[in-house]
């Protein structure tokens, strides 16, 4: 196929020359009926493109014409069978896979360090969580994905799931043997499902880990937005349907189905353009990114008091291979937190990461990075270094989380269930019908459904009161939790 072309984008381009007059939606109207500040801000170009599907530009709902043709040359691309592009997000695209493959009543298994738009979809399609627990790294306090052995046990027990869904890249950019666990899945006729937020950029380079597509998965939600270029909120659901297990034309109808009919172009368009960019002159670019990245991590490295892990770490069932773009660094032993690190570095030096947690900052290294911003991020760790080392207490790693509850009612039967609010200390015993996530380590400690634990409290509260975030309850501050009322037996 013929991948300089950007048929959306172009036919996009060509209307807008056209200036046709418009009664339809927007009615801001190429700007024409909007804030001035903003229109100058954003610019005419950007708001000639903010359309609706009108017939010359096809529609994303039943695409025949240019979002088809994109959409096809983004399958060529991800050497997918078909390419589903989202509006809604990689959470739209997660939400569509596990729809698609499971109904009410069904098991799905999961790992417990999932996103929650995972969550979102089984409480959506009543579906029944198996957990499988990521593996840890008690060197660095972060959790890494699940491993084959792990999805085994899971399948020994479970025969009748209808999927396994896999992280793959975790957020730091770890990977399990996805290959493996894709043969396995498939060896007992079970899709794989691959969430790849943190993956569009894999699949074009060979020295970063193997794309869900190249690993034969059956589906992939697959964030653009985030490593490939395209605008925020645009992402695309990969499918494979070589192995018989995905049926597309049921996926196409639950994609619509999640779909605003208010579709943004501009979203599309970037979509478009940035699966040409990716295939034309991603592998350049992401060697680029790579060697930047690399330096980066050799440098940090040599910083008193940090550490970014490399391929050092690989050699673990859970550590099979990583994407070396992905800059964790490690802050402990500076005696201050990854929390107090991203403030540090954003009111010294305006650096803004992706993440930080009571150890570590996550800084991503992207095609959009120079030479320039890598070695301001080093003068700003240098100095980092030089306020903090050997001036305060290291404090002693921790990484601790409580067993994975009872599941005693399927998370939607909970989420919808007549509630109460009761203490939080006092809940021992009593089925939550509303989600706690408390990081580090980032894993989901209750969910709705599951029926409350001592050490569940006790895990939460001791988090709580040394000031770490918690997500997920109506009550920010957990002083009361909604659980499940207990009825009265019917006779």
């Amino acid at each position: 196929m013929d991948h300089n072309r950007t048929p959306l984008l172009t036919a996009l381009k060509a209307h807008a020359a056209g200036n046709p007059v418009q009664f339809h939606i927007p009615g801001h109207k190429k700007g024409l009926g909007m804030d001035q500040e903003f229109r100058e801000f954003i610019g005419d170009n950007a708001l000639s493109i903010d359309l609706i599907n009108i017939a010359p530009l096809d529609d994303l709902h039943q695409p025949t014409g240019v979002i088809e043709e994109a959409q096809k040359l983004a399958a060529d691309a991800f050497g997918a069978t078909h390419t589903f592009f989202s509006v809604q997000g990689t959470s739209g695209a997660i939400i569509t896979m596990i729809m698609s493959v499971c109904s009410p009543g069904d098991k799905i298994i999961v790992p417990r360090n999932i996103h929650k738009s995972v969550m979102s979809a089984i409480i959506f399609a009543g579906a029944k969580p198996v957990f499988v627990s990521p593996a840890q790294d008690h060197e660095l306090g972060i959790d890494h994905g699940i491993t084959t052995s792990s999805v085994s046990r899971a399948l020994k027990r479970h025969p009748d799931a209808k999927a396994v869904l896999v992280i793959n890249p975790t957020y730091f950019g770890v990977v399990a043997h996805l290959e493996e666990i894709v043969e396995l899945a498939h060896s007992h006729h079970i899709p794989v499902l691959v969430d790849e937020a943190h993956g569009v950029h894999i699949h074009f380079h060979e020295d970063l880990p193997v794309s869900a597509m190249q690993a034969g998965a059956d589906m992939a939600a697959t964030s653009v937005h985030k490593l490939g270029g395209s605008m925020t909120q645009s992402s695309v659901l990969n499918i494979n349907a070589k192995n018989g297990l995905i049926n597309p034309q049921r996926v196409q109808t639950i994609i619509s189905m999640l779909t605003t009919t208010s579709t943004s172009y501009i979203l599309l368009a970037s979509l478009d353009a940035a699966r040409r960019n990716l295939i034309l002159n991603g592998h350049d670019l992401l060697t680029e990114a790579i060697g930047l990245a690399g330096y980066l991590r050799d440098e940090i490295n040599k910083i008193d008091g940090l550490y970014s892990f490399g391929k050092e770490i690989l050699g673990s069932e859970a550590a099979y291979g990583m994407d070396p773009t992905k800059v964790t660094i490690h802050v402990r032993h500076l005696g201050i937190t990854g929390y107090e690190t991203e403030n540090w570095l954003r009111e010294h030096y305006n650096i803004e990461v992706e993440l930080s947690d009571m150890y570590n900052i996550l800084c991503l290294v992207t095609t959009g990075d120079t030479q320039e911003t890598v070695d301001t991020l080093l003068k700003a760790l240098r100095d980092l270094s030089e306020a903090y080392h050997q001036k305060g207490e290291v404090k002693e790693l921790i990484v601790k989380t409580p067993e994975i509850p009872q599941l005693s009612l399927i998370p939607r039967d909970a989420f919808y269930a007549d509630t109460e609010v009761v203490p939080f200390r006092e809940s021992a015993g009593r089925i939550i019908a509303e989600f706690i996530y408390v990081y580090p380590p980032g894993i989901p400690i209750l969910l709705p459904g599951e029926v409350i634990t001592q050490e569940n409290i006790d895990y939460i509260v001791d988090h709580v009161e040394v000031g770490l975030p918690v997500k997920g309850p109506e009550d920010r501050y957990i002083n009361n939790v909604k659980v499940i009322i207990e009825a009265d037996p019917i006779f």
